[in-house]
């Protein structure tokens, strides 16, 4: 007699997978009559269904990592990337500045070897000092 859909019924009412529902062979006649959950779960209390013991390894043996080719992670430089594009941002500020005719030339070099040394925290901080220069 066929029982696969007692079976799946069994599964889901009991929450195990198919494979680890067992049915008694002397009372498979109740079984093949429950048709609702109630009576799966009757049937479990009683003992025509029981659940077989989860097989396979019972503890999980954690692998070494190797340390390959594939699996070495760089750190991602933000400082370097920070640095660049605040640099990018003042040096594009100063060229517009010499081309507007605001600073001259000898004042372009020295504020770019500034910039280059990080002496400026930002833009505003540049156009901040710019003001200072131009006022003395």
């Amino acid at each position: 007699m066929n029982l696969e859909k007692k079976k799946i019924l069994a599964a889901k009412t009991l929450n195990v997978g198919k494979a680890r529902i067992r049915f008694n062979t002397a009372r498979l006649e109740e079984v093949k009559e429950a048709i609702t959950k109630q009576d799966i779960r009757d049937l479990h209390q009683s003992g025509a269904i029981s659940i077989k013991e989860v097989s396979g390894r019972k503890t999980i043996v954690k692998r070494k990592t190797r340390r390959r080719v594939g699996s070495i992670k760089k750190k991602v430089k933000t400082r370097k990337k920070d640095y660049m594009a605040l640099v990018r941002k003042l040096r594009a500020h100063l060229r517009g500045a010499l081309r507007q005719g605001k600073i001259d030339r000898e004042q372009h070099i020295k504020l770019r070897k500034q910039t280059k040394a990080k002496t400026f925290r930002s833009l505003s901080n540049l156009k901040e000092h710019m003001q200072q220069e131009a006022s003395k």
